[in-house]
């Protein structure tokens, strides 16, 4: 720490140039995240102060959050969904699979199945939970083998993991099938939907993955992805209003006596975005959304076929990816590599259509 501090002047002039080092959006096209909405940021800036971890201080900050669940809810087809806001896709997975284990404590070696395709965030949540890791193999659509899935499963097992729109290939796992299998096993079963919760429900054709189906237990979505809210913003939605309440502990010196977060202290200020950009935009704002985030991978796609840059997949959702060497991407665009070396895009609401053409441009003439 300074022995002097420094002038506003000085120290803000200081944070400028250190943010001119950041990469320019205009280039990023590696990111589930996005420019924020105008309306997330005035939100984020009204409530900046305020702490869900001790909610009776902030009665008025926590009525958003649950509202906030409430619009989720109503989205995922179950009005009377429980849930609260996380810091993301990362503490909504650990916090589902620590509930699963908790609901399941008789059983002493407990494992839990997911996808090839699963983030990393169940191997931390694995980790911390002592919970045994048990991958199912992906179809070569890049989708989980729900029977193959299905053959993971024994008395040990306290929970299944579908992914709707998965991190690398933007794929919608076969959700319906899954739930089924759970219903057949009565098993806990995880909809991680960090990115697609909010793609999918816009779609013309919206593929079933949320709690329309018996099976489901638990969703994940991320407003600070699509949703174009202030980061981080995350949800884990339950189909029981009451069963986190499994995970209850004594907060003795709060305004609430018992928690069940993972998180103490939780920031209000996203919460607040979050519901800001739903509320601004409306279901047939996320629809326009979506559709030009979509029209834009179409063409992507399209147009990288037309140079000779091949499809490694055909996407659910607005990931695209692409059978291409590392050195055939000229700088400065910021792209990313799957496991198995495909390029990959995420067609985000900051990729205009603009952005698209110029980097068609840039990779066709760089490789002419």
């Amino acid at each position: 720490m300074l022995n002097k501090g420094r002038s506003e002047e000085e120290l803000f002039t200081f944070f400028a140039e250190t943010k001119n080092e950041d990469l320019d959006h205009d280039y990023i096209f590696s990111s589930m995240c996005t420019i924020p909405h105008s309306v997330a940021v005035r939100a984020h800036c009204m409530f900046m102060e305020t702490n869900l971890g001790d909610p009776g201080l902030f009665p008025g900050t926590t009525a958003l959050e649950k509202l906030l669940i409430k619009r989720f809810g109503d989205l995922f087809h179950c009005p009377d969904a429980g849930g609260y806001a996380t810091s993301g896709g990362t503490e909504s997975n650990i916090q589902a699979l620590r509930l699963a284990k908790a609901l399941r404590h008789d059983v002493a070696k407990p494992n839990v199945i997911v996808p090839a395709s699963a983030h990393f965030s169940f191997k931390k949540a694995c980790d911390i939970l002592c919970l045994e890791i048990r991958k199912a193999p992906l179809t070569t659509d890049h989708r989980m083998d729900a029977d193959r899935a299905a053959e993971l499963i024994d008395k040990n097992t306290v929970a299944l993991v579908g992914v709707a729109g998965t991190t690398e290939y933007g794929m919608v796992d076969p959700i319906a099938d899954l739930a089924k299998i759970a219903c057949q096993h009565d098993l806990f079963f995880h909809v991680d939907a960090a990115f697609g919760g909010m793609v999918i429900p816009f779609l013309n054709r919206p593929i079933p993955f949320d709690f329309t189906l018996r099976g489901v237990t638990t969703i994940a979505v991320d407003p600070h992805k699509m949703g174009m809210s202030t980061i981080p913003a995350g949800c884990l939605i339950t189909r029981d209003k009451e069963i986190l309440n499994t995970l209850n502990i004594d907060t003795p010196y709060l305004t609430v006596k018992q928690e069940y977060t993972l998180g103490g202290t939780r920031p209000g200020a996203p919460v607040a975005a979050a519901l800001a950009v739903m509320d601004y935009l409306g279901v047939e704002g996320m629809k326009a959304v979506v559709a030009g985030c979509m029209k834009n991978t179409e063409r992507l796609i399209a147009g990288m076929e037309t140079i000779g840059i091949p499809r490694a997949a055909t996407p659910d959702v607005n990931v695209a990816t692409f059978v291409c060497e590392e050195r055939r991407i000229p700088a400065p665009w910021k792209v990313s590599w799957t496991c198995r070396k495909h390029l990959r895009i995420v067609c985000m609401p900051h990729v205009h259509a603009d952005r698209i053409e110029a980097f068609l441009r840039d990779i066709g003439d760089f490789n002419a």
